[in-house]
């Protein structure tokens, strides 16, 4: 009824999932409750006001790309004409009451950030996974509300709980399972290999994830070894469209990033060619994470303005070579060598041919992100002996730049300097 206080604190609330597209919600305040508010909204296709004198860099630049209008100014009565939802988020709790007068005049479900129970609506703890959105309200506690809402969204994650997914359609996922650590695969990749009828796996793709799956799931080992057995990629190819077309979900598994070095395009092309619908999971590339976790930062600030990133699959001056050494040899920046262990030297000598002073910092980090990890330090002139001399061997990522040293102070354990 109009001028009704609000809920009291043990009132339970009616849970409705809004429809805001193309439909007004105002947000009183400018703040970090808005900035948190403002994406969910966003992406549910609301039209969004701000009034706020001020408002946080992240607020101002949604207001600067077009997806949020700004009123700047303080609060007045009226500014809630149209709305079909409200937010109020100020520091002032004078200001936050007399819009949640107004809107309750209006009839207009209104959240107040600073006391919930004394708003018309609560503003649920969310997840989303897939397509499914779960609300968790606990009479107002947002804390509470939080922790409930984060257990479930591990639970759902990890497949304790069912989202009431039903079998995945037919076809192909190129997921990216990034560097070797089983954690580091994205949120999707890891629902979407959950679901797969068959997974396609390269031994670079984290092995502990293959133990997750589903009694049931397919493995087909797809590896290309270093110098050793390789399955073609012909090969590959022809198994994804064969069981696409059997009306399976396939899940294709590469380490880090499907684009990077992967061949993932290479499927890419010969599913479409073949009619076999692909999704693509992005992955977190080995050629960043991998020095990161070593602490050598592929980038610092007054360091280096540039990274290349090379493949090592063939040697400088070979015929079918499509790097330029020379250029190389002539940056100051970051180079960053995948595949690259067998031709260490040839690759450091041509760099170095071309202009690299001899001194220029170096590290290779075998297995990084995993239990294994293992990091050598040298000169650019003596890296590749170093390596040979503690016995790396691929998987591993080397660098070759400044940056190497500005993490000099905080050696990653397991390290060995030269």
């Amino acid at each position: 009824m109009p001028g009704r206080p609000g809920a009291d604190a043990g009132e339970p609330a009616y849970l409705a999932g809004l429809r805001l597209r193309g439909r007004l919600v105002v947000v009183v305040g400018g703040g970090s409750v808005v900035q948190r508010r403002l994406p969910l909204l966003l992406d549910s296709g609301a039209l969004v006001t701000v009034v706020s004198p001020v408002v946080t860099a992240a607020v101002e630049a949604l207001v600067s790309a077009g997806r949020v209008r700004h009123v700047a100014r303080d609060y007045r009565p009226g500014d809630l004409a149209d709305a079909w939802y409200v937010i109020v988020a100020t520091d002032d709790p004078a200001v936050n009451a007399a819009a949640a007068a107004e809107a309750e005049e209006r009839r207009t479900f209104c959240v107040r950030s600073d006391a919930g129970t004394r708003g018309s609506a609560v503003t649920p703890a969310t997840t989303r996974h897939g397509d499914v959105t779960v609300g968790v309200v606990a009479h107002g506690d947002h804390r509470r509300s939080a922790a409930l809402r984060t257990a479930l969204r591990g639970a759902l994650q990890s497949g304790l709980a069912a989202a009431g997914d039903g079998p995945a359609r037919a076809g192909v996922a190129l997921i990216g399972g990034g560097p070797g650590d089983p954690e580091l695969i994205t949120v999707r990749g890891r629902r979407l290999l959950a679901r797969a009828d068959v997974v396609v796996a390269d031994h670079l793709a984290p092995a502990q994830l293959l133990a997750e799956l589903a009694p049931g799931t397919e493995v087909v080992d797809a590896s290309k070894l270093p110098y050793g057995r390789s399955m073609q990629q012909e090969q590959i190819n022809a198994l994804l469209i064969e069981h696409a077309r059997a009306g399976r979900f396939v899940a294709r598994l590469k380490g880090g990033d499907p684009y990077v070095f992967g061949r993932g395009f290479e499927e890419l092309l010969a599913c479409a060619d073949a009619g076999v619908p692909v999704t693509v999971v992005p992955g977190i590339t080995s050629a960043f994470s991998v020095p990161s976790a070593a602490d050598v930062p592929v980038t610092h600030r007054g360091v280096a303005h540039e990274v290349v990133v090379v493949s090592g699959h063939l040697p400088p001056g070979h015929a079918d070579s499509l790097v330029d050494w020379d250029a190389l040899g002539r940056l100051s920046g970051t180079v960053v060598i995948l595949m690259g262990v067998r031709r260490l030297q040839a690759f450091a000598e041509a760099l170095i041919a071309a202009g690299r002073p001899a001194g220029t910092p170096a590290a290779i980090i075998q297995e990084g992100t995993t239990a294994h990890q293992r990091v050598v330090r040298a000169p650019l002139s003596e890296i590749a002996r170093r390596a040979e001399e503690a016995g790396v061997r691929p998987p591993a990522v080397t660098v070759i730049g400044p940056v190497v040293d500005v993490g000099a102070s905080v050696r990653t354990r397991g390290s060995f300097d030269a």
